[in-house]
């Protein structure tokens, strides 16, 4: 069964999927980087304005669902957290390929998204050879058979799209009968532009993670 995460919640366990391949030497990550990761104004959809308490008490639930790992540093008080939905160990209820790791971590970021989109984004987290190799990685992630239990599902192409969006279902049941914000993202001849965008806001996420790495030394 999918945890029906909020929409706070699904920000922080992407950050920390994101974060754990980006940045694994800042893994686990302290309530002051996850918090400044979940409120970067780059690479991600809706930008958020989240307070530390606001974090905190997101992580408790979370860990209290067992989908949060809480390392407490008893002598200090700091507390670090990881995330146990989603990965390639046993210890995560999701089990994932590194390709679909990356597109479920991108659709927790910034929501529903092309496979141009998801491809052109993917930076740091995994290399798609193309838009087809996306497509393959999501579509093993659907299940047609149970469509209101698919980890992702296909929203139906907007007008004016060459495809089709994927968006996940770690938040609630999606409706699939029209597309999820068919005014974003790149039309067929906007796809270079779209990977220089990307590019810049990889550029802005690193700066990002910088500044949070000179603020908890």
């Amino acid at each position: 069964m999918l945890p029906n995460l909020s929409e706070t919640e699904a920000r922080l366990i992407g950050c920390l999927m994101e974060k754990s391949v980006t940045t694994p030497d800042q893994m686990p990550l302290t309530l002051n980087t996850l918090t400044n990761a979940a409120n970067q104004k780059s690479a991600r959809d809706p930008v958020m304005a989240l307070t530390q308490a606001e974090v905190q008490r997101a992580m408790r639930a979370l860990a209290d669902r067992r989908l949060v790992q809480v390392d407490e540093n008893f002598k200090t008080g700091v507390a670090k957290y990881r995330q146990r939905l989603c990965g390639a160990t046993s210890f995560v209820d999701i089990q994932l390929t590194s390709a679909q790791f990356a597109i479920v971590t991108l659709l927790l970021l910034r929501g529903a998204q092309t496979p141009g989109e998801l491809r052109a984004r993917a930076g740091r987290l995994y290399t798609f050879a193309d838009n087809n190799d996306v497509a393959t990685a999501a579509g093993a992630l659907i299940d047609d058979d149970t469509p209101e239990t698919s980890l992702v599902v296909r929203l139906p192409r907007a007008k004016g799209r060459k495809e089709a969006q994927f968006m996940h279902q770690l938040a609630g049941e999606v409706d699939r009968s029209v597309p999820v914000g068919a005014e974003a993202g790149p039309h067929e001849a906007d796809e270079d532009i779209a990977a220089l965008k990307a590019r810049v806001a990889e550029l802005e996420a690193e700066n990002a993670e910088l500044r949070a790495l000179l603020d908890d030394a």
